[in-house]
């Protein structure tokens, strides 16, 4: 049977609520062997199940002789490659103490090490794509409003540097804007590690205190600025301790860079494998903006993946490029000016813009909501 339409069951509330109609549907990750089902009266014409758990009186023959398709589970991993939701920073965390680093996080990493990298093998490679795959689909149910009230995301990136010490100048300003962003109704994604992105994670998280409360969060911060110093998570977990409900973001993580720690500041974790997709994915989603803080290679890098994707179209659209940090873009790099050479007379040269004030950044995404460009 051919399916125009492929609905994704994800839940064991979503798979129940079918009534055995389950033609041309995707059943993702779950658990069936403690669910009273009655397996004889479903409809499998069509059905995919990707790493589900089944009693052992319903076999893969049985199922197969049914008209479903079965992805079977991965032996031996430390991760799920069929997971149906992104990461949450209490599972990635959990195992770890002060003394000793035993959590999921570093676990998957030491894995992926030992298995290579990039340079996995066969098996092990389909396992990381799968799971990679599964992410993207976590991100597009949590932008699509699928997993938050509110409706579709307007998503903002933040780009920066990941040696950036909480005690600078620029991961204050990224906090402020990234807290004000959140504020006018946007919603924050980074990078997920360390530096600039733990401070556009942890804005959003701030969106409720004020200036005050901020500096005081500051003063706990900078007494491990940067993430290899002593009490470093200790650090963000009394930030944590002190505002323990906050606002929403998204962080975007690699295990590729697995020594850098995931900031403990997002309420949606989407880690990947493969830094490529990874990198590529998060400018892509930023549909209303990216700020780029002061970075090096690799913020410098995201500059022009970014600046392609506008300069060519990519999406559609083209959506603003604000640069937090005039000195390092206009004179130490040269970088805003190379880019406005290569906008001019495209749509995107407009929404461009380079300022050191947190105000001026936020105005700007405001007054540039993404362009849709006629080809």
């Amino acid at each position: 049977m051919r399916c125009s339409v492929v609905r994704e069951l994800d839940s064991l509330d979503a798979f129940l609520k079918q009534k055995g109609q389950l033609h041309c549907a995707v059943v993702q990750g779950l658990d069936f062997t403690n669910v009273e089902v009655d397996w004889e009266r479903l409809d499998f014409d069509g059905v995919v199940f990707l790493g589900c758990h089944f009693p052992k009186e319903v076999t893969a023959d049985f199922l197969i002789n049914k008209g479903a398709v079965i992805f079977p589970a991965f032996p031996n991993l430390p991760y799920n490659p069929y997971r149906n939701r992104l990461y949450a920073r209490e599972e990635l965390m959990e195992g770890w103490t002060e003394a000793e680093d035993r959590s999921v996080d570093k676990r998957i990493y030491d894995h992926f090490v030992k298995k290579g990298r990039s340079k996995a093998d066969i098996l092990e490679s389909l396992a990381q794509r799968l799971h990679d795959h599964a992410i993207d689909d976590g991100v597009r149910d949590l932008l699509g409003g699928r997993i938050e009230t509110g409706g579709e995301k307007k998503v903002v990136g933040i780009m920066g540097g990941h040696s950036t010490a909480r005690d600078d100048v620029y991961y204050k300003k990224v906090v402020r804007l990234a807290r004000d962003l959140s504020r006018a109704g946007y919603f924050i994604a980074s990078g997920g590690g360390p530096g600039t992105m733990e401070a556009a994670n942890l804005g959003a998280w701030l969106i409720d205190v004020s200036d005050e409360e901020l500096e005081e969060v500051f003063q706990i911060l900078a007494r491990a600025p940067h993430f290899e110093s002593p009490g470093y998570m200790q650090a963000a977990r009394k930030v944590l301790e002190r505002h323990p409900k906050g606002g929403t973001s998204l962080a975007i993580p690699t295990w590729f860079y697995g020594h850098e720690p995931s900031n403990l500041f997002s309420k949606h974790i989407a880690k990947y494998f493969s830094n490529s997709i990874r990198e590529d994915g998060l400018l892509a989603i930023a549909t209303h903006g990216v700020v780029f803080a002061p970075g090096s290679a690799g913020t410098t890098q995201e500059i022009f993946m970014d600046a392609t994707q506008n300069h060519y179209v990519t999406f559609d659209e083209v959506s603003p490029m604000i640069f937090l940090g005039e000195k390092r873009y206009t004179e130490d790099t040269m970088l805003f000016p190379c880019l406005e050479q290569l906008a001019q007379g495209r749509d995107y040269a407009a929404y461009i813009h380079c300022t050191d004030e947190v105000d001026s950044a936020v105005s700007f995404v405001r007054t540039h909501p993404p362009f849709k460009v006629s080809k």
